[in-house]
C-alpha cells in the first residue's frame, strides 16, 4: 500500500547520478569539488551539473570555462564524501584524499588518476536562475585496468546506491541507439 511522504524528501526518488568529481583550475591552483546532481543530455557529450556560487570551485569553472568530470568507483566512497564535505579554500583536497592530479590534453583542469573515467569539458551554459552548468565534453579517458567498475549514486539523505548487474537489450532499442553504441 502507498503511503503518502512528505513532498520536500521527494527528490531522493530521482536523485541522479553517478557521483562525479569536477576539477577546475584557476592558472594557481586546482581543486575539486564532489557533485551528485548530473545530466546527460540526449545521445551527446553534453552533460549538466548543478552547482553555484556556494562551491569554490564555481569562480574558476565561470571564468576558465572548463572543468574536468571524473568518475570515482564504490571504492572511493570516503574521499567522494570527504571532498564533498570540505572546502578547497582551506584545503588541498589532492593531498589531503590521496588523489593524483594528471595533466590533460585539452583543458588546463586536472584529470584524477585513481578515477575510472574522466571528461574533459567545456562551459557551454550557465542558468543561473537554476544554477545549472552545461558542459560539453572534448575529450573523455577510461580506465580498462580498474578491477572496480562500479559506480555511486547518491540518494540525496547521506545514503548511495552501488551500481549492480548490467541487463543487456541493445538489440530491441538499435532502433533508437545512436551509431556505433
Amino acid at each position: 500500500m502507498m503511503k503518502k511522504m512528505q513532498i520536500a524528501k521527494a527528490f531522493t526518488l530521482m536523485e541522479s547520478g553517478p557521483v562525479v568529481f569536477i576539477t577546475t583550475a584557476d592558472g594557481e591552483k586546482s581543486n575539486i569539488m564532489t557533485i551528485s546532481w548530473t545530466m546527460v543530455m540526449d545521445f551527446t557529450p553534453i552533460f549538466a551539473i548543478t552547482t553555484g556560487p556556494w562551491n569554490y570551485s564555481y569562480t574558476a569553472l565561470q571564468e576558465t570555462g572548463e572543468c574536468v568530470i571524473a568518475i570515482p568507483t564504490v571504492e572511493m566512497i570516503d574521499q567522494v564524501v570527504g571532498v564533498g564535505t570540505c572546502s578547497g579554500a582551506d584545503t588541498d583536497k589532492f593531498e589531503k584524499f590521496g588523489l593524483t592530479p594528471v595533466k590533460g590534453e585539452r583543458v588546463g583542469a586536472p584529470l584524477i588518476k585513481e578515477c575510472l573515467a574522466n571528461i574533459e569539458c567545456k562551459v557551454v551554459d550557465i542558468i543561473e536562475k537554476h544554477n545549472i552548468v552545461v558542459l560539453e565534453g572534448i575529450a573523455a579517458y577510461f580506465d580498462n585496468s580498474k578491477k572496480e567498475k562500479r559506480t555511486l549514486h547518491a540518494v540525496g539523505d547521506g545514503t548511495f546506491i552501488i551500481d549492480g548487474d548490467k541487463l543487456d537489450r541493445k538489440k530491441m532499442m538499435r532502433s533508437k541507439l545512436p551509431e556505433g553504441v
